[in-house]
């Protein structure tokens, strides 16, 4: 094991727990055995054994996105640095979304969630979006409308996204029996959406979506833009290069195929196989989410660019 001190440059930057994985749902207690000890270690996906060093003081923002926010609750507290917190919630059952919480106590996390952190820092994230012969226009308009009276007190942003072709869905086609929107559907769903946000002082947007929506009221804005991160930090960050939807450069801690929610439409797993075997080697005291440490890593002090 080599590892290459940097010389400390003293800025800051924006975690994200995680697009990889569902790190609050199913590795809190990693996440925090880590957060105590000052530091976290992420393999590089492309290249294995080069390994990230991040310590926490180097952290400004944490953004945590999940499907779950209940196991960390306990913890949000202990955590000193600024958050933003992503929830996942959509009207899916257990044919589509395997291992996914009951919805009615995912609602009732958010609310927790908004009191400990703010509602102006809980987002909603009613994605994606994807029809079928049961998923319909009228359900997917039925639904939000149910979640949105129910977190109106909880919330003041809105993310939506439509389904992707992914590597998964592909894999997945003959569960999810996904049918192509028409220019009708998107306009019934994004004019539904817009007024039932509206109605209740929610913000709505999409990020990264081709479909442009701006004339129902729904703006196309990233997740984490620059102006969101200065408003919160008060420094400014550079656009993510390695991603194309213009939110600021952030560090993913999360690795792939790890998530056991086991989603159908799930752009992070795409190998089952490998997501079993991935578990089967999470060890909550490692530095590293999957695994340990190895003789030929090389670990090297992460800084922002």
């Amino acid at each position: 094991m080599l590892y290459l001190k940097q010389k400390e440059k003293n800025k800051k930057m924006i975690l994200n727990v995680s697009g990889r994985t569902d790190i609050v749902a199913f590795y809190s207690k990693w996440f925090m055995n880590r957060y105590q000890q000052g530091y976290v270690d992420v393999r590089n996906p492309f290249y294995p054994q080069l390994i990230s060093r991040i310590f926490f003081e180097d952290v400004e923002l944490i953004v945590f996105c999940t499907k779950n926010p209940w196991p960390i609750l306990p913890y949000l507290e202990k955590i000193t640095q600024k958050i933003i917190f992503h929830v996942t919630l959509t009207p899916y059952h257990k044919e589509i979304e395997p291992n996914v919480e009951d919805k009615k106590k995912i609602i009732e996390g958010i609310k927790k969630v908004s009191k400990i952190v703010g509602k102006e820092n809980t987002y909603l994230r009613y994605d994606p979006i994807f029809l079928n012969e049961k998923y319909t226009v009228e359900y997917h308009i039925k639904a939000f409308t149910r979640i949105a009276e129910q977190l109106k007190n909880s919330i003041t942003h809105v993310i939506i996204s439509f389904l992707d072709e992914y590597k998964n869905v592909k894999t997945h086609a003959k569960e999810l029996k996904k049918i192509t929107p028409t220019d009708n559907d998107y306009e019934k769903l994004a004019k539904s959406f817009s007024e039932v946000a509206q109605k209740h002082g929610i913000t709505i947007q999409t990020c990264h979506e081709k479909i442009d929506l701006e004339r129902f009221g729904i703006s196309n804005t990233p997740c984490i833009s620059q102006q969101l991160a200065y408003q919160i930090t008060g420094k400014k960050y550079k656009k993510w290069q390695a991603r194309k939807c213009n939110c600021v450069e952030m560090v993913d801690i999360g690795s792939y195929n790890t998530c056991p929610h086991l989603c159908k439409y799930c752009y992070a797993n795409y190998d089952e196989k490998a997501i079993r075997g991935n578990i089967k080697q999470h060890d909550p005291n490692s530095s590293l989410l999957i695994g340990h440490i190895q003789e030929e890593d090389i670990i090297k002090r992460r800084q922002n660019k």
